[in-house]
């Protein structure tokens, strides 16, 4: 089992996450980060330090959000491993919390 990010880290990208994780799970794109399920060790540490409340643990996504389960594991395999805390976006605090971000994600 491991942790996802979920929409509501598109745009906003915050990654106190990064620094709490033991086995440097993440991985950063444009405007989102991702967990890779390989390598994630289900601490359950980065879940609280997510200012947007976009990290779930796999078996806790939420029903509509299902969907980045399989976008996490797919873009941690292309996107670079980040391992330690940069700024949040610009306009991050504007962005959280806003619904129907699918469309802003950069890949």
């Amino acid at each position: 089992m491991s942790f996802v990010v979920t929409e509501n880290c598109i745009k906003c990208k915050y990654t106190d996450c990064v620094d709490v994780c033991p086995v440097d799970c993440f991985h950063e794109g444009p405007n989102f980060l991702v967990i890779d399920p390989d390598e994630c060790i289900d601490c359950t540490l980065c879940e609280p330090e997510c200012p947007a409340n976009a990290i779930y643990s796999e078996d806790e996504v939420p029903a509509d959000q299902k969907d980045f389960i399989k976008l996490n594991a797919d873009l941690a395999k292309v996107w670079p491993s980040i391992t330690e805390v940069k700024p949040a976006t610009a306009d991050a605090d504007a962005w959280k919390g806003k619904p129907g971000k699918r469309d802003l994600l950069e890949k």
